[in-house]
């Protein structure tokens, strides 16, 4: 029977049938591999591309950063009035303990000194004249004991409704700052976006872009070295001693400090901060944001505009500068730049206002 077996076929074990297969089937997953790092690759972008990108990137940072003032500045207040308010309370509370140990002392000597009816007493007095002035004190006494329990009794409901106001505050104070962590991430995260965008240009194509940034034209005042502001047209500061020209003196004192998100001064700035640091020098207080700092003053029109108003950039009010005149102005553009001068057409105009 074994003579009628099937003859068992052996593999293919280097015939050139199976070299072929082997090579068709290795170019064909080579191609498909090629094709599908092609489709998912991620190609480099253009530099064009790339500062739109981050221009984006950075104007939703800076509209983040004034919703992050704003809300800084509501913690602030909320925390300041949260403060005074158990400041209050504390006062409160002693006056209560005053109050309450007075009323106590005189209870207790009524208590001591125990009492007996008016008629028996007048009855058994050796000298009525004399309990008749006894009565009296106990009289007032009694007058004193209610108007002792009438004054616990305010300071318990004043320390109460001070209590109250100060629950509200602290939830408040909580809600602003789950606010702040929120608008910090936002900016975080955008920035850090951008920074890593700009990474992937080279050094050339990072300088291209700083000049060629919005506002981002000029970093020194005119006439030194590297100014880029429309040459010759830049003014001195002005000298006649008003709150506006002391206030753009400021904003020419700050050129060249870092841009810094939330910044104040006096080492570093934001635009917002920038301008109401300015005003304060000359001893106008403004408000902190973009958005309340725009009706702050007077509005003022673009042909009417003079040194010392506020000029305001995007449609959302998000970027303002400190006019100095000629078209001029000085302003903290974005993160990682310096506080310098630029054209006031070198982003959307929104308005102006003029604070004094």
């Amino acid at each position: 029977m074994a003579s009628h077996r099937k003859p068992r076929q052996r593999p293919l074990s280097g015939g050139p049938v199976r070299t072929t297969a082997a090579t068709l089937a290795l170019a064909g997953a080579a191609t498909a591999t090629a094709f599908e790092g092609t489709s998912q690759a991620d190609p480099r972008p253009t530099p064009a591309q790339v500062k739109s990108e981050v221009d984006r990137l950075y104007q939703e940072a800076e509209a983040a950063t004034e919703q992050y003032n704003g809300a800084k500045e509501q913690a602030d207040e909320a925390e300041r009035a949260l403060t005074g308010l158990r400041e209050e309370t504390a006062r409160r509370t002693d006056q209560l303990n005053t109050a309450r140990s007075a009323l106590g002392t005189l209870a207790a000597s009524q208590y001591r000194s125990g009492s007996l009816g008016t008629a028996v007493q007048l009855a058994l007095a050796s000298d009525p004249q004399e309990y008749l002035s006894q009565a009296a004190f106990i009289a007032r006494a009694g007058d004193r004991n209610a108007a002792g329990i009438t004054t616990v009794r305010r300071r318990l409901d004043e320390v109460g409704k001070l209590r109250e106001q100060a629950s509200g505050r602290l939830a408040d104070l909580r809600s602003r700052q789950q606010e702040l962590a929120s608008h910090k991430a936002v900016i975080e995260e955008k920035l850090t976006t951008a920074k890593n965008m700009l990474a992937r240009l080279t050094a050339e194509e990072r300088a291209a872009y700083e000049a060629g940034s919005p506002g981002g034209s000029a970093t020194t005042p005119a006439g030194s070295a590297g100014s880029a502001a429309s040459e010759g047209s830049t003014p001195p500061p002005p000298s006649d001693g008003s709150r506006a020209a002391r206030a753009v003196a400021f904003a020419y004192s700050a050129i060249g400090k870092p841009y810094v998100w939330g910044a104040t001064g006096p080492g570093s700035f934001d635009c917002s901060g920038l301008t109401q640091a300015a005003w304060r020098s000359a001893g106008v207080s403004l408000p902190r944001t973009t958005y309340t700092q725009i009706n702050a003053g007077r509005r003022v029109s673009r042909d009417q505009l003079a040194p010392g108003d506020l000029v305001f950039f995007y449609s959302g009010v998000t970027h303002v500068g400190l006019y100095i005149g000629n078209g001029q102005m000085i302003h903290a553009p974005r993160p990682g730049s310096t506080v310098r001068l630029a054209p006031i057409d070198s982003m959307p105009w929104a308005g102006a206002s003029r604070p004094a």
